[in-house]
């Protein structure tokens, strides 16, 4: 387990905690609802070292680049120049919280495809990336993979991440994540607090 000095240098990272995948849209998450509450307690625990990933789309298909186009003309319907642009905020009473926070937007699924934000938590001393968020077999399991390639320890928040394919999620977390036990470690919401509130 990492040590007392990992945790001082612990960032809560959550990702993609929004209306988009909390109401009824073709990305709707069911188990968002239900983690809601165990991210929140990560979220208020630091606030002022908590990240909130949001997802942000093209306003059409046409204006995305690459293998991003075929995508978005599936997804058409998600773009921006058919979706409510309130549909990308946070979900209640997370926009709230955030305020304390750092709001990071993505138009891909890892976090750290950001321009400048590995940077940042470098220039912070991160050692340690704590995970909550949805959905765990896509930008969850991205964001985690890419922390791992660049050396950081990685806490995935078991009952603080869900997803829309029960299957899948259970995937990363009982056959992928245990494959790599020396950079990711599985907790409960509570055994995360335990350790970070120290």
């Amino acid at each position: 387990m990492p040590g007392p000095g990992v945790w001082d240098n612990a960032l809560h990272v959550t990702i993609d905690m929004q209306r988009l995948f909390a109401e009824d849209t073709p990305w709707h998450t069911p188990s968002l609802g239900s983690i809601l509450p165990n991210v929140v307690r990560l979220c208020e625990a630091r606030p002022d070292r908590t990240v909130y990933a949001r997802f942000v789309v093209p306003p059409n298909a046409q204006q995305a680049s690459g293998s991003w186009k075929t995508y978005y003309d599936r997804w058409q319907m998600m773009t921006g120049d058919m979706l409510d642009p309130a549909m990308l905020d946070l979900v209640e009473p997370l926009s709230a919280v955030a305020a304390r926070g750092w709001i990071v937007e993505k138009s891909t699924y890892s976090v750290f495809a950001v321009p400048g934000f590995a940077e940042r938590l470098a220039a912070e001393q991160v050692d340690t990336v704590i995970m909550s968020g949805v959905e765990t077999d896509v930008c969850v399991y991205a964001s985690m993979l890419a922390a791992v390639d660049l050396g950081y320890r990685v806490v995935l928040a078991t009952d603080a991440l869900g997803s829309a394919d029960p299957k899948a999620h259970d995937a990363v977390l009982q056959h992928l994540a245990p494959r790599l036990p020396e950079q990711i470690e599985l907790m409960t919401t509570a055994a995360v607090l335990e350790r970070w509130k120290r």
